[in-house]
């Protein structure tokens, strides 16, 4: 039964909710992809000084071929990291906040948490300093 009469059903809302998690999942995703991508750079650059220390130790020919095999190097057929998190971004990331943020607004009137909303509202104290409802969800 809806908290109130222009709320959803406890089904949609837990549909919802299941949703709203997947993408919360694909956030995270994302927040690794640009990890990876911000390491990966770091260790590219790092290279530079393996390969001047190398060079400074008499070590030239492995400088060199670090320099010319390694540093630059795609990591994926003609991509670096910077491709794969824009593509990831416009395309997959894109299509999927779209269409979470499009249900939420078709079925729980654009409150993409309105199951933990639910949870809050069961499991403060009421009156409580530190426990009070706050705004809706967004």
């Amino acid at each position: 039964m809806p908290e109130s009469p222009s709320e959803p059903d406890e089904a949609t809302v837990d549909a919802v909710g299941k949703l709203v998690a997947a993408f919360e999942t694909v956030e995270q995703a994302r927040g690794q992809l640009y990890a990876f991508h911000r390491l990966t750079g770091s260790a590219d650059f790092a290279l530079d000084e393996a390969a001047e220390a190398l060079r400074k130790a008499g070590h030239s020919e492995w400088a060199e071929q670090i320099q010319s095999e390694l540093i630059g190097l795609n990591v994926l057929p003609e991509r670096w990291t910077f491709q794969l998190v824009e593509e990831y971004d416009d395309g997959y990331y894109a299509a999927f906040r779209e269409l979470t943020r499009d249900v939420s607004g078709d079925l729980a009137g654009g409150r993409r948490h309105l199951h933990e909303e639910r949870i809050k509202r069961r499991r403060r104290t009421d009156g409580r300093p530190g426990h009070e409802m706050g705004r809706p969800s967004t």
